[in-house]
């Protein structure tokens, strides 16, 4: 059996294996708090700032149970980041239900390729993965559209600095929270160029 298809089996039992609950909460309660305290840096809609940062990701149409396994793993120490560790500090675990709700009812607006150059080649990564490396299709999970899984989130629009930074934190191991090390153990065989590509088509996908 080739790598290519081990690695998709391996995808597919870790998808079904972390399957998250439905999040519970209030998205209006979830409103008030993204006004208070998220809105400077993800915008008052979760679609970011412009020009985009790197390290604000757009949160809008993100599913809520990945929003709130991330928020929750910012307050216990996780998922490292100072900027978010401390603005999750003072917030109970409703209160980070109800912002995911929120957030995740908002309206995603499409994202611009600032290197277009990278768009064919990133596409046919996100479709095709590297069978020789034992990476299969982002599609696979995160679905041909972006639209993404309760188990694997919304990408279609986010930035791609910020895809690109998160896959190569994925890749260093600085970053270890993903369910299953899925996105670790992937972004390890993956080139930086490919990491590139795949950003700029992630973030025209609509």
């Amino acid at each position: 059996m080739n790598r290519s298809i081990l690695a998709i089996l391996a995808l597919f039992s870790a998808s079904t294996a972390f399957a998250a609950p439905p999040v519970k909460g209030d998205a209006k309660k979830g409103e008030v708090i993204a006004n208070q305290v998220c809105a400077a840096c993800h915008g008052p809609d979760g679609n970011g700032t412009n020009p985009p940062n790197p390290d604000y990701p757009k949160l809008a149409g993100i599913q809520p149970e990945y929003l709130f396994k991330q928020l929750k793993d910012f307050a216990v120490g996780k998922r490292k980041n100072d900027i978010m560790s401390a603005m999750v500090a003072n917030l109970s675990m409703d209160d980070l239900a109800n912002l995911a709700l929120y957030f995740s009812a908002q309206k995603n607006t499409p994202g611009v390729s600032s290197n277009p150059e990278l768009l064919e080649s990133g596409k046919k990564f996100y479709a095709d993965g590297n069978p020789d490396q034992g990476v299969p299709a982002c599609a696979g999970c995160h679905l041909p559209n972006g639209a993404g899984t309760s188990a694997y989130p919304h990408v279609a629009g986010q930035h791609a600095s910020y895809v690109f930074q998160q896959l190569k934190r994925f890749a260093s191991g600085e970053r270890d929270n993903d369910r299953g090390l899925v996105m670790q153990s992937l972004s390890m065989r993956m080139t930086e160029q490919e990491m590139k590509a795949v950003s700029e088509y992630v973030t025209s996908l609509k």
